[in-house]
């Protein structure tokens, strides 16, 4: 792991105030930095302040922090007013995923900021290369690709766009150390970057063999669960094969891969449940049938496992091996 960086003094922005920026807001407190909160939307302005000290709470709870939330409050401040910051060394952008509206979040904060700060985007689907030349500055953007609960998770990419400066990209790999993360560093811009290509073919598969019949939406939950949810917070895939051994995977491929998915379309499943107005847990309509009380209790069940998934897996790094040969 590199060096930590002392970032106690360097203030990061954070614009955009729903479930993913309140928690990369609490990451980056629980690191020690001044945090400027900006809610673009009045309804974040409302919520923000109760979600982080939820965060915060949970994680002193859970001895993830040494310290209540107001010490970590006296680091915040959350606001409609992009003026403030003018100060910040690294601004991220968290808002929804719309051209449009990043653009003129953008505009905005790039009429305040010093030509020197770093300029982000939490995007998990819009290419870098392209949310960059709505910039004046397209060499300091880059993609922040975090993952929710962000004060939980190692997860992080750092993804450069076609025009990023790779070495303000390499210090942004850096500097995520800090954060409590095992970043990706993406030199080369690909829409979806890794992560997500690599889920959304799974994605893609799984609603192939519901929609045709060869098994339920438990069946496939439960195979993702029990098999590839046993070894993957340890390893990879390609680790994976080297454990298991590469030829059999080789063999495999061979008769496997032409009978694999390639639909281009939305699939019917999820398109009939999005025009229906499901959201999944977030207004108990989704995939699964839920009442209000479990589908609060599921959001519940999955913080409480994102803690206690965390405590287990930080007992093996992603340098795990070679410490112990080192010993």
């Amino acid at each position: 792991m590199e060096k930590k960086m002392d970032t106690g003094t360097m203030p990061i922005g954070v614009v955009g105030l729903g479930l993913m920026g309140c928690s990369i807001t609490t990451c980056l407190l629980m690191a020690g930095h001044p945090v400027i909160a900006v809610a673009p939307v009045q309804d974040d302005l409302k919520h923000a302040s109760n979600r982080i000290r939820e965060h915060l709470h949970t994680s002193l709870e859970e001895k993830l922090t040494s310290f209540p939330p107001d010490h970590y409050f006296a680091r915040l401040q959350i606001t409609e007013d992009y003026r403030l910051l003018a100060d910040c060394a690294i601004v991220i952008e968290c808002t929804i995923e719309n051209l449009p509206i990043k653009e003129s979040v953008y505009k905005k904060i790039e009429a305040v900021i010093s030509e020197e700060a770093l300029l982000c985007s939490n995007t998990s689907a819009i290419p870098i290369s392209l949310l960059q030349q709505h910039t004046k500055l397209p060499a300091r953007f880059f993609g922040l690709h975090w993952a929710e609960p962000s004060h939980t998770t190692r997860f992080l990419e750092v993804i450069c766009g076609d025009r990023s400066d790779v070495s303000k990209g390499e210090l942004l790999y850096n500097i995520s150390h800090n954060w409590g993360k095992e970043p990706t560093l993406v030199r080369k811009d690909i829409r979806g970057f890794i992560t997500n290509r690599l889920m959304y073919a799974m994605y893609r598969e799984g609603f192939h063999l519901v929609e045709s019949g060869y098994a339920s939406i438990e069946d496939v939950d439960r195979a993702c669960r029990n098999n590839a949810g046993y070894w993957m917070t340890l390893v990879g895939i390609f680790r994976w094969m080297d454990l298991t051994g590469v030829p059999a995977y080789h063999t495999v491929m061979k008769d496997l891969f032409p009978t694999l998915s390639n639909q281009q379309e939305v699939p019917q499943l999820i398109d009939d449940i999005v025009k229906a107005g499901g959201r999944g847990v977030a207004n108990a309509k989704g995939f699964y049938e839920y009442t209000p009380e479990e589908a609060k209790l599921w959001e519940e069940t999955f913080i409480r496992f994102s803690y206690e998934i965390r405590e287990l897996a930080l007992r093996y790094p992603v340098d795990v091996v070679k410490k112990q040969l080192n010993k």
